[in-house]
Protein backbone atom coordinates (compact mmCIF):
# COMPACT_ATOMS: atom_id res chain seq x y z
CA UNK A 1 0.00 0.00 0.00
CA UNK A 2 1.49 3.81 -1.05
CA UNK A 3 0.38 6.91 0.08
CA UNK A 4 0.29 9.94 -1.88
CA UNK A 5 1.19 13.72 -0.25
CA UNK A 6 -2.81 14.94 -1.56
CA UNK A 7 -3.91 11.52 0.51
CA UNK A 8 -2.24 12.73 4.02
CA UNK A 9 -0.69 16.40 3.18
CA UNK A 10 -4.15 18.68 5.19
CA UNK A 11 -4.74 15.64 7.84
CA UNK A 12 -1.07 16.23 8.58
CA UNK A 13 -1.27 20.11 8.93
CA UNK A 14 -4.38 19.54 10.94
CA UNK A 15 -2.53 17.16 13.56
CA UNK A 16 0.15 20.06 13.31
CA UNK A 17 -2.24 22.93 14.12
CA UNK A 18 -3.11 20.81 17.04
CA UNK A 19 0.92 20.81 18.07
CA UNK A 20 0.77 24.22 17.58
CA UNK A 21 -2.64 25.01 19.81
CA UNK A 22 -0.59 22.94 22.56
CA UNK A 23 2.28 25.76 22.55
CA UNK A 24 0.03 28.21 22.62
CA UNK A 25 -1.22 26.59 25.78
CA UNK A 26 2.21 26.30 27.87
CA UNK A 27 2.92 29.66 26.64
CA UNK A 28 4.03 32.10 29.67
CA UNK A 29 1.27 33.93 30.90
CA UNK A 30 0.63 37.49 32.92
CA UNK A 31 0.67 35.82 36.78
CA UNK A 32 -0.20 32.28 35.23
CA UNK A 33 -3.73 33.02 34.11
CA UNK A 34 -5.68 32.12 31.55
CA UNK A 35 -7.00 34.67 28.66
CA UNK A 36 -6.49 32.81 25.54
CA UNK A 37 -8.60 30.58 23.56
CA UNK A 38 -7.37 28.26 20.45
CA UNK A 39 -9.36 26.89 17.45
CA UNK A 40 -8.71 25.40 14.29
CA UNK A 41 -10.33 25.89 10.87
CA UNK A 42 -10.13 23.94 8.08
CA UNK A 43 -12.52 22.68 5.05
CA UNK A 44 -15.27 24.39 4.23
CA UNK A 45 -15.23 26.72 7.18
CA UNK A 46 -12.03 28.53 5.63
CA UNK A 47 -14.30 29.62 2.72
CA UNK A 48 -17.18 30.97 5.38
CA UNK A 49 -14.04 33.43 6.73
CA UNK A 50 -12.47 33.97 3.42
CA UNK A 51 -16.39 35.51 2.40
CA UNK A 52 -16.46 37.23 5.24
CA UNK A 53 -12.76 38.80 4.90
CA UNK A 54 -14.07 39.92 1.62
CA UNK A 55 -16.90 41.96 2.81
CA UNK A 56 -14.86 43.70 5.54
CA UNK A 57 -12.18 44.35 2.41
CA UNK A 58 -15.64 45.63 0.50
CA UNK A 59 -17.25 47.86 3.73
CA UNK A 60 -13.96 49.33 4.82
CA UNK A 61 -12.58 50.11 1.39
CA UNK A 62 -8.95 47.96 3.03
CA UNK A 63 -7.85 45.50 0.09
CA UNK A 64 -5.60 43.63 2.05
CA UNK A 65 -8.61 41.72 3.20
CA UNK A 66 -9.61 40.24 -0.26
CA UNK A 67 -5.87 39.82 -0.57
CA UNK A 68 -5.33 37.66 2.38
CA UNK A 69 -8.84 35.94 1.88
CA UNK A 70 -7.55 34.14 -1.24
CA UNK A 71 -4.39 32.89 1.16
CA UNK A 72 -7.01 31.83 3.10
CA UNK A 73 -9.01 29.98 0.24
CA UNK A 74 -5.34 28.69 -0.66
CA UNK A 75 -4.36 27.24 2.68
CA UNK A 76 -4.73 23.74 4.14
CA UNK A 77 -6.20 24.91 7.76
CA UNK A 78 -5.52 28.32 10.07
CA UNK A 79 -5.18 28.54 13.98
CA UNK A 80 -7.49 30.94 15.42
CA UNK A 81 -5.75 32.34 18.47
CA UNK A 82 -7.72 34.81 20.66
CA UNK A 83 -7.72 36.93 24.01
CA UNK A 84 -9.95 38.07 26.40
CA UNK A 85 -9.12 41.65 27.21
CA UNK A 86 -9.95 41.92 31.50
CA UNK A 87 -7.33 43.38 33.80
CA UNK A 88 -4.86 41.48 35.74
CA UNK A 89 -5.99 43.34 38.88
CA UNK A 90 -2.69 44.62 39.51
CA UNK A 91 -2.56 47.77 42.12
CA UNK A 92 -0.02 49.79 39.68
CA UNK A 93 1.24 48.89 36.47
CA UNK A 94 -0.45 51.48 34.15
CA UNK A 95 0.88 49.62 30.95
CA UNK A 96 -2.54 50.26 29.28
CA UNK A 97 -2.58 53.94 29.67
CA UNK A 98 -4.88 53.72 32.98
CA UNK A 99 -3.47 54.23 36.77
CA UNK A 100 -4.43 50.92 38.00
CA UNK A 101 -6.62 48.00 37.09
CA UNK A 102 -9.11 49.33 38.89
CA UNK A 103 -9.57 52.35 36.43
CA UNK A 104 -8.86 50.02 33.62
CA UNK A 105 -12.22 47.96 34.86
CA UNK A 106 -14.47 50.94 34.73
CA UNK A 107 -13.59 51.17 30.81
CA UNK A 108 -14.31 47.29 30.09
CA UNK A 109 -14.10 47.40 26.02
CA UNK A 110 -10.46 49.07 26.85
CA UNK A 111 -7.34 46.28 26.20
CA UNK A 112 -5.08 44.98 29.15
CA UNK A 113 -1.52 45.17 27.74
CA UNK A 114 -0.89 41.98 29.39
CA UNK A 115 -3.24 39.91 27.68
CA UNK A 116 -2.03 41.45 24.42
CA UNK A 117 1.49 40.83 25.72
CA UNK A 118 0.47 36.95 26.71
CA UNK A 119 -1.46 37.06 23.04
CA UNK A 120 2.01 37.62 21.68
CA UNK A 121 3.54 35.33 22.96
CA UNK A 122 1.59 32.25 22.41
CA UNK A 123 1.40 33.64 18.44
CA UNK A 124 5.09 33.15 19.01
CA UNK A 125 5.14 30.17 20.38
CA UNK A 126 2.83 28.73 17.64
CA UNK A 127 4.32 30.02 14.67
CA UNK A 128 8.00 28.30 16.06
CA UNK A 129 5.93 25.40 15.73
CA UNK A 130 4.70 25.40 12.45
CA UNK A 131 8.66 26.34 11.46
CA UNK A 132 10.20 23.01 13.48
CA UNK A 133 7.75 20.88 11.11
CA UNK A 134 8.48 23.38 7.85
CA UNK A 135 4.90 24.39 7.15
CA UNK A 136 4.70 27.78 5.99
CA UNK A 137 2.76 30.54 7.94
CA UNK A 138 1.39 33.83 8.22
CA UNK A 139 -0.13 35.66 11.17
CA UNK A 140 -3.23 37.69 10.08
CA UNK A 141 -5.12 40.21 11.67
CA UNK A 142 -7.63 40.17 8.58
CA UNK A 143 -8.49 36.64 9.67
CA UNK A 144 -9.54 37.61 13.34
CA UNK A 145 -11.49 40.37 11.87
CA UNK A 146 -13.57 38.17 10.19
CA UNK A 147 -13.90 35.08 12.78
CA UNK A 148 -14.89 37.70 15.26
CA UNK A 149 -17.72 39.05 13.05
CA UNK A 150 -18.54 35.50 12.16
CA UNK A 151 -18.66 34.89 16.21
CA UNK A 152 -16.43 31.51 16.03
CA UNK A 153 -14.97 32.39 19.68
CA UNK A 154 -16.38 32.40 22.41
CA UNK A 155 -18.24 35.98 23.75
CA UNK A 156 -15.62 37.15 26.33
CA UNK A 157 -12.61 36.82 23.70
CA UNK A 158 -11.87 39.90 21.98
CA UNK A 159 -8.80 40.06 19.75
CA UNK A 160 -8.28 37.09 17.35
CA UNK A 161 -5.32 36.51 15.27
CA UNK A 162 -5.59 33.59 12.80
CA UNK A 163 -2.44 31.75 11.60
CA UNK A 164 -2.90 30.35 8.19
CA UNK A 165 -1.13 26.84 7.37
CA UNK A 166 0.07 25.83 3.63
CA UNK A 167 2.52 23.42 2.70
CA UNK A 168 3.53 23.83 -1.26
CA UNK A 169 5.92 24.27 -3.74
CA UNK A 170 5.94 28.29 -3.04
CA UNK A 171 5.16 29.29 -0.11
CA UNK A 172 2.05 31.41 -0.46
CA UNK A 173 2.19 34.12 1.98
CA UNK A 174 5.47 35.98 -0.09
CA UNK A 175 5.10 37.69 -2.85
CA UNK A 176 1.82 38.61 -2.53
CA UNK A 177 -0.04 41.14 -4.60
Amino acid sequence: MMLSEPDFKTQQIIEIAKNMAIAVRTAPKGRGRNTIECKIAYGAELENIAKKMEEIGDRSEQQFFKRDAENIRNSDAVLLVGTEIKSLGLKSCGLCGMDNCDKKNEQPNFPCSFNNIDLGIALGSAVSMAADFRIDNRIMFSVGMAVKELKMMSNNIEIIMGISLSASSKNIYFDRH
